[in-house]
């Protein structure tokens, strides 16, 4: 570990950076819409974060020299990154400007300005080095002397940037920690704003607390504290503060750059840096009535959509204070005598504090599937609303089938007993057409030890018109981004969602506001990328391969969708199971996404499995499989096995 000597550290609370201040921790997403945490990269030997602009000139010209230090220090753990923080600028646009300029670097795009603030930025072109072991600004200015206004030398005879990083690696002080910059000025029309000491916390930001906030942070709400009065607020404002730059909260994850969502809960630039300004001015409390007191409070009723026509209680388990619980699949009988069908469920957790989530499914009554729906219905995680069914659709509830559940318990340092409850709301008739459930899947994945970001995917293509109503992603501990995109038969690819900063802790679907078309021939196309090493901090163990497994220290490639096929009634239905898994098992196998499983694609141990299936599947002869021809294959050898046990048994 290096030692340093400074000779002075100036502290700061929320004013812009100069050298020596620690630098605040944030989040942003870049121009291709990945997410970058500062405080993310703690085994980094240093952090150079470079300000970028659209159609600066001067910036334009630093390039060369930025690539040049890039590549001197390219052995030396020393990180990267740009930062835009103009008005002016959009993520479109600073896509376009780094495909124009050759910029293969992440651009941070500042859309609120709120961490241009804090860092103090002025001009393009400033350069700011940070040391990863305490977060201080080591240095900030000009790359080097080379670029002034209108005019530049032949070569550079101050390397300020790269002597700074030589001092941080050496563990002694820059020679120069700060010299001015030279770029283009940037507008920061809120930075020190007088009026931000006169937002009205009475008429502006108890509503914004009221949409964004309190339906978790209530009285039995499952935030960890209630946002009752003012006073709380206040108490917790630096923590309000430190969650908003982070993006930590509110839960909602998906990109703001892609799609429409149903029930969209995340918080609006405007929100985001008018709560930021607020706190940052000192929170003033303003004058008028506090509303929080008559808004936190409990819900009228346990069920937000109304008693239900059916409630199955699950058995009561018991929850230790510490260690790790393995998943719980518990079963309960089917209490009715007739078939029915579902338009909404909702699930009730007994304690919400070590409910991860539930999974509720079906299963025929006299099979024992190890934890295997037969039949996919709803769940629970923090903060996800009740599952309700487009009109004119529903679910099929079987009288002989008996209902299944996935119960994942995290102790929080308090033993308690859960007992979690179903409610079902039915159809009074029969619904048009039936909501289908379906998931993209790969049970083969395998991460590296200490590997940053191992991409995976997987596919499921669509034999019919379709209609797709939601997509949930969801990993484990180590998961870090996914994607859902849809590839049309002309192979035209539109990207439907983008989570770049997956969290394990909110387990949350996303319903288009208008359902997708989805022509016969569609894949969607399911990408999830895994963080397996020590920077992740909820990584239980980086030096291992991890393998698909159901515990949270495995992990798993799992995109859930709902649909309906266009063409299917419930008087006529056309799903086929069998031929939909068929089409599952041929998108996680096919690697080069040619629509085929070829031989050579196949792990060792599905060799094995399927040899079988080549063998009566491939017809043509090309050691690969197509799905009908794996259904096809599937078929045979389940007639035979049919066949078999009838001879057994005796029989013609």
């Amino acid at each position: 570990m290096r030692r340093r000597c400074l000779g002075f550290v100036f502290v700061l609370a929320w004013s812009g950076s100069v050298w020596g201040a620690s630098v605040d921790n944030f989040m942003l997403l870049d121009h291709r819409g990945e997410a970058h945490e500062l405080h993310y990269h703690t085994d980094a030997a240093a952090v150079v974060l470079v300000v970028q602009g659209n159609g600066c000139p001067v910036v334009r010209n630093a390039l060369p020299d930025l690539k040049a230090v890039r590549e001197r220090y390219a052995d030396e753990g020393v990180v990267f990154l740009m930062i835009n923080s103009n008005l002016q600028d959009t993520r479109e646009s600073v896509r376009a400007e780094a495909e124009e300029w050759g910029i293969d670097l992440p651009i941070l795009v500042d859309e609120t300005q709120l961490v241009g603030e804090g860092l103090g930025l002025t001009r393009t072109a400033e350069a700011l080095l940070i040391d990863p072991e305490g977060w201080e600004l080591t240095y900030r200015g000009p790359i080097n002397d080379r670029l002034s206004y209108e005019r530049q030398l032949a070569e550079a005879k101050e390397h300020y940037l790269a002597d700074a990083i030589d001092a941080l690696l050496a563990g002694t002080e820059p020679h120069v920690a700060r010299q001015d910059a030279v770029g283009c000025l940037i507008n920061f029309p809120e930075r020190d704003n007088p009026a931000h000491g006169q937002i009205s916390y009475v008429e502006t930001i108890a509503p914004i607390l009221e949409q964004n906030c309190v339906g978790c942070h209530r009285p039995e709400g499952i935030g960890p504290w209630a946002m009752t009065s003012y006073e709380m607020v206040r108490g917790f404002a630096p923590m309000v503060r430190e969650v908003l730059r982070t993006k930590r909260m509110p839960p909602w994850h998906a990109d703001p750059h892609v799609g429409e969502w149903r029930d969209d809960a995340g918080i609006s630039n405007e929100e985001r840096t008018t709560l930021v300004h607020w706190i940052e001015a000192g929170a003033p409390r303003g004058e008028g009535e506090d509303p929080l007191p008559r808004i936190a409070v409990a819900p009228d009723s346990e069920w937000v959509l109304g008693e239900p026509d059916l409630v199955i209680e699950l058995p009561p388990y018991e929850v230790p204070a510490s260690g790790v619980v393995d998943y719980q699949f518990p079963t309960v009988a089917n209490p009715l005598d007739r078939d029915v069908w579902v338009r909404a469920m909702d699930v009730l957790p007994g304690s919400t504090e070590v409910v991860h989530h539930v999974l509720v499914g079906l299963i025929d009554g006299d099979s024992n599937r190890g934890g295997v729906f037969d039949d996919y219905l709803g769940g629970y995680a923090p903060g996800v609303r009740p599952v309700e069914l487009p009109e004119r659709t529903g679910m099929l509830l079987p009288k002989d089938d008996d209902f299944l559940a996935q119960m994942h318990y995290t102790p929080y340092g308090k033993a308690v007993t859960d007992v979690t409850r179903i409610g079902f709301y039915l159809h009074d008739e029969q619904p048009d057409t039936f909501f289908r459930q379906g998931v993209v899947m790969n049970p083969t994945i395998a991460i590296p030890p200490n590997a940053k970001r191992h991409e995976q995917r997987a596919y499921q293509e669509f034999p019919a018109d379709a209609l797709l109503y939601d997509v949930l992603p969801h990993s484990h501990y180590r998961g870090h981004s996914s994607t859902f995109s849809l590839v049309y038969p002309d192979g035209r690819e539109e990207l439907l969602l983008n989570v770049p900063n997956y969290d394990f802790n909110w387990q949350r679907g996303y319903a288009f506001v208008e359902p997708k078309p989805v022509p016969a021939g569609s894949r969607l196309v399911h990408t999830t990328v895994y963080d397996n090493s020590a920077q992740n901090l909820g990584n239980p163990d980086p030096s291992k391969l991890v393998r698909w497994g159901l515990q949270s220290w495995d992990e798993m490639l799992y995109g859930a969708f709902s649909f309906v096929w266009v063409d299917e009634t419930t008087d006529r239905p056309i799903h086929d199971g069998r031929l939909i898994d068929a089409y599952q098992t041929i998108g996680y196998l096919d690697r080069d996404m040619d629509g085929r499983a070829e031989w050579d694609e196949l792990p060792a141990p599905l060799k094995r499995r399927m040899a079988k299936d080549f063998e009566h599947g491939d017809a043509d002869g090309d050691r690969a499989l197509t799905a009908p021809e794996l259904h096809a294959a599937r078929q045979a050898r389940r007639r035979a096995a049919d066949g078999n046990d009838v001879a057994a048994a005796g029989g013609d």
